[in-house]
């Protein structure tokens, strides 16, 4: 039988009601009082790191999970994280960067109401995320309605439904029926565990909106070592007139910053060749293109990345090699 750690951090799956709104307070073992018949499944030891909304995870946190699972790796078979919702997409795909290469399973999960409630989809989905940790499923993956999501391609696509989850511009790892993982994808990670404890959090994110002020690109890089652009459609910045974005691009990235073009369109990714709003960004230093890559993925990438090296070239490197299916590039289609 496979010894599981299970490492609680918060979320709606372990909260209670008071006097101001749902608020985690449960601990992990309080959890597993909950569903007793995991005991058939796996051995089970439970660890309390956090007990936080999930809203209120940083980075740092981020590191103390590796931390932790790194003190506690060569104990366990697998391990299996609680964890807010709203968070956990960012969460995955952080822990997909510092942790790579794991033979051993590490399965995020939660909840869109709290274990205790009469209705909840809790105890199902804890349950699901130990049968994928006992399972021979490597890396990093979310367990969540009976779908298995890789790490760096999950995204919270509801904010109140049981179907929370989807795996974009990728298949599902597998689906959980009746008691059993249905695997669709099997896994390589020979060479691992590779684990890294340094993040550059100067990372941010604009959104356009029509009518985006070039101002605003300019405080954004000012402050931020790296910036992702949200554009529209398969990416492209704005030139109205007074106004020039792609010129300010090329200003910042000549001083050292970092510019990544992506997209808000949820799937089927970037392309900014199409267009002469984007066509006229490929090529220039500094800017990069995250084609099919999540928001969240490209997020901790670029801290992962900007934690480890400044050197342009070596940056550009790193963000193109593909870490747990993280990107496509279009002419690998």
């Amino acid at each position: 039988m496979k010894k599981i750690l299970m490492i609680g951090t918060g979320g709606t799956i372990a909260s209670q009601v008071t006097e101001n709104g749902l608020a985690p307070e449960l601990t992990s073992a309080q959890l597993l009082a909950h569903i007793p018949a995991i005991s058939d499944i796996c051995e089970v030891e439970s660890l309390q790191l956090l007990n936080l909304d999930s809203t209120n995870i940083a980075p740092a946190h981020w590191l103390e999970m590796v931390r932790c699972i790194r003190e506690h790796y060569e104990a366990y078979d697998g391990f299996v994280l609680t964890h807010g919702t709203d968070t956990m997409a960012y969460t995955a795909a952080a822990l997909s960067y510092l942790i790579q290469k794991s033979p051993k399973p590490i399965v995020f999960t939660g909840a869109q109401k709290p274990i205790g409630f009469d209705v909840t989809d809790s105890k199902i989905n804890l349950t699901d995320a130990f049968r994928t940790a006992s399972s021979d499923l490597p890396g990093v993956s979310l367990v969540f309605n009976g779908k298995v999501i890789l790490g760096t391609r999950a995204q919270k696509i509801r904010s109140k439904s049981f179907e929370a989850f989807s795996s974009i511009n990728y298949p599902f790892l597998g689906v959980l029926r009746d008691g059993v993982l249905l695997r669709y994808l099997h896994e390589d990670c020979a060479g691992g565990p590779i684990f890294y404890d340094q993040l550059n959090t100067k990372v941010g994110l604009l959104k356009l909106i029509p009518g985006t002020e070039q101002a605003l690109l300019d405080y954004l890089l000012e402050r931020c070592d790296a910036l992702m652009i949200e554009s529209f459609g398969v990416g492209g910045l704005p030139d109205y007139e007074g106004s020039d974005f792609c010129d300010s691009v090329c200003r910042w990235t000549a001083r050292g910053k970092l510019v990544v073009l992506t997209t808000q369109v949820q799937n089927e990714g970037s392309d900014l060749g199409i267009y002469h709003v984007g066509h006229r960004l490929k090529g220039v230093p500094g800017v990069l293109e995250a084609f099919d890559m999540t928001t969240e993925a490209v997020t901790a990438k670029l801290m992962w990345i900007l934690g480890q090296t400044r050197d342009m070239v070596e940056i550009q490197r790193l963000f193109y090699t593909p870490v747990a299916h993280d990107i496509l590039w279009p002419a690998e289609c």
